[in-house]
């Protein structure tokens, strides 16, 4: 299969590409802009990582430019999967003109440049954040959208543009609600990776809220598993799903866990950010139906192992 990434070298692109080489059959298209929003260095290993792989093919290039439509040209990709985004919460509260920019006009460019024959289907990203602060738990896919930042109005209007992408290109278009992905390579401006970051550095980390807040903790290698599955499935019809464990957990009890394995980490807590929901509870009910039956991720064990990669590459610079 022939198959486009975009934001190849974002933390999901590049393990979800990781994972579709190990197949023979298939062939990745990556595309990303190496945006500053968080560490190039770091984007970059990871491309340098996925160009070891003969069947990887990547191209620098900003999802909201005009160079966008030639390199579609004569591409005839089977699958798209869409990940390019501007992403953060509070950053939108900065700088909401770029989340209008990339997750709104980079998203209608992408798609009115496809005039693939041979396409069967897209998966993009979309986000818990179009939930905002909804207290229905566990949520799930029919819960009220009320987004309370910019992010999360991008990611409600993706939704909306999908389904007339849809009926202009003639194929389904299946949107994933990510919550709070973690892992290995994974995004410096989380949560866990902050954390190490600042501790590595003896630097005090700002507590928001005093950690008395939930969060739906997904593993990267869970996200990928059941990304791969939809990729397979025939299916005929849009659809949206939540991409979460439906096992939330207190921020105070994983700072504790994180403490247990790197000594003591120097605290200051801060008021809740108004940008942020405050607590996310996902329904992964609908996706597991979905999905091939596979035991989701101890969370315990994964934190082990990003605590031990951190460790083997806190000197790098990545961050």
């Amino acid at each position: 299969m022939k198959i486009l990434i975009t934001g190849a070298a974002g933390f999901i692109g590049f393990h979800l590409s990781r994972n579709l080489l190990k197949f023979k059959k298939n062939k990745i298209y990556g595309i990303d802009n190496f945006d500053e929003y968080y560490s190039i260095k770091l984007k970059k290993k990871r491309i340098e990582l996925l160009k070891k792989e003969k069947n990887f093919h990547f191209q620098k290039i900003d999802i909201t430019s005009t160079k966008l439509s030639n390199y579609l040209k004569n591409k005839n990709f089977d699958i798209i999967i869409h990940l390019a985004a501007q992403a953060g919460v509070r950053y939108s509260m900065v700088n909401p003109e770029k989340y209008l920019n990339t997750n709104i006009l980079g998203f209608a460019n992408l798609f009115e440049n496809i005039e693939d024959k041979n396409l069967k289907k897209v998966i993009y990203a979309s986000s818990s954040s179009v939930y905002g602060d909804t207290k229905t738990f566990p949520t799930n896919e029919k819960c009220i959208k009320n987004p309370k930042n910019i992010y999360g109005y991008s990611k409600v209007i993706n939704e909306k543009m999908s389904n007339y992408y849809s009926k202009r290109l003639k194929v389904p278009f299946i949107g994933l609600r990510f919550f709070t992905v973690y892992g290995v390579w994974g995004r410096p401006d989380m949560f866990i990776l902050k954390v190490l970051k600042t501790h590595s550095k003896k630097k005090y980390f700002y507590l928001n809220n005093k950690g008395n807040h939930l969060r739906d903790f997904t593993s990267i290698n869970d996200v990928v598993k059941i990304l791969t599955q939809i990729l397979n499935k025939k299916t005929k019809k849009n659809n949206i799903y939540n991409i979460c464990s439906n096992r939330p957990l207190l921020i105070n009890n994983v700072l504790a866990q994180i403490e247990k394995k790197v000594g003591k980490i120097k605290i200051k807590n801060v008021n809740r950010n108004s940008a942020d929901v405050l607590n996310t509870h996902g329904d992964n009910k609908k996706i597991l139906k979905e999905a091939n039956s596979f035991k989701l991720s101890n969370f315990t064990e994964e934190l082990d192992k990003i605590i031990d990669w951190f460790q083997g590459i806190k000197n790098k610079n990545y961050f």
